[in-house]
């Protein structure tokens, strides 16, 4: 989990955390999970549905979570929560939530196994069906692309 204040550098021209930068801090979390769950030096390979439900404000609080959702044999399916609100409230709201596979690789940059995620709880099996029907629902899409 990562937490830290939204600062006026991260700020858009509507006043608002920019989604640039709120992409960045997501792609750090997930990286720091996939990292961690490998062992490996990780390269982003996807961002999927990434969902901005309600605009962090300069000064909020903001809290990261990133957790495996499920892997393959090189890659990690990885759901990052953003929540955030007024630091001094403990009452933080989701904002934005996504899906981001990364790929563990080796020092020549060659795809590396990591070792597979077992979804235990209702939650995690949820959450492993969410990743792996967009997986499908990628792949068909790609099987049309221009």
């Amino acid at each position: 989990m990562l937490r830290f204040l939204a600062e006026p550098s991260s700020v858009n021209f509507g006043g608002k955390v920019h989604g640039g930068a709120l992409m960045k801090w997501i792609d750090t979390a997930a990286y720091t999970c996939a990292a961690a769950w490998s062992g490996h030096y990780c390269v982003t390979v996807s961002v999927s549905h990434i969902q901005f439900r309600s605009p962090i404000k300069v000064g909020d609080l903001v809290e990261l979570s990133a957790r495996i959702a499920a892997t393959g044999r090189s890659s990690m399916h990885i759901h990052v929560t953003v929540r955030a609100g007024d630091p001094r409230s403990r009452d933080l709201e989701q904002t934005t939530d996504c899906l981001i596979v990364f790929v563990a690789v080796d020092e020549n940059g060659t795809p590396v196994p990591v070792t597979s995620f077992e979804p235990i709880t209702t939650e995690q099996q949820r959450l492993a069906r969410y990743a792996l029907d967009l997986r499908r629902a990628h792949a068909e899409l790609d099987s049309i692309k221009p």
